[in-house]
């Protein structure tokens, strides 16, 4: 099914100031679209509202045509948001943060699922160590693997690139691309330059 999120006449306002104002955008299935713009300019803020996390803003936004408010329940089954920060938990394992992830998103719980997610982002071996100890890059790569663990239709991604290295960066570069020509779409944000592919559109802030 062809999934589509848009946005009319979106602003938003913080300490006083316009992030952004008037701004259309629209997001389809099989597209990466980069949100690009210097450090202020309200990307963070801009994936937040499109995620539904953030109310506060002037606008409208659809989802394959019907107003957010209406669809919303369906919107969020096929939404799959990951933060700036990775967001895991330092006490728990990788494995017991996928659990936790499925958990929260009422997922059924399957640890061979979720060994085969940690092995596809190099963390084969790191299973059972808390997260704590971890480095920062492993630790986004537990954030990581719930791209291949919760299949989700859009991914609204913030910096997924933070802290990885080389290998891992064309890793996910290529898992991007290959869920966007599955029929996905892909929001992200990224100081990384990502590899010219003609599925990546840019959307410009500030």
């Amino acid at each position: 099914m062809s999934l589509c999120l848009q946005a009319r006449q979106l602003a938003c306002e913080r300490d006083d100031r316009w992030l952004f104002q008037g701004l259309d955008l629209e997001i389809r299935s099989g597209e990466i679209v980069r949100i690009e713009g210097p450090n202020g300019s309200g990307k963070t803020s801009l994936l937040k509202i499109l995620s539904g996390q953030l109310s506060d803003y002037q606008g409208e936004l659809f989802w394959n045509g019907a107003a957010m408010k209406e669809a919303r329940e369906h919107f969020l089954a096929n939404l799959l948001y990951l933060g700036h920060a990775p967001g895991v938990k330092s006490g728990l394992s990788p494995l017991e943060n996928l659990a936790w992830y499925q958990a929260l998103s009422g997922e059924s719980s399957n640890e061979e699922q979720r060994l085969e997610a940690l092995e596809r982002v190099g963390l084969a071996g790191f299973e059972d160590v808390p997260a704590g100890q971890l480095s920062a890059g492993q630790q986004r790569r537990v954030a990581l693997a719930r791209l291949t663990l919760t299949p989700r239709a859009l991914w609204v991604l913030d910096e997924p690139f933070t802290a990885i290295d080389r290998h891992g960066v064309a890793d996910l570069e290529k898992q991007l691309v290959a869920h966007a020509q599955a029929g996905g779409c892909v929001l992200v944000t990224t100081h990384h330059e990502l590899t010219a592919s003609p599925l990546l559109r840019r959307i410009s802030l500030g």
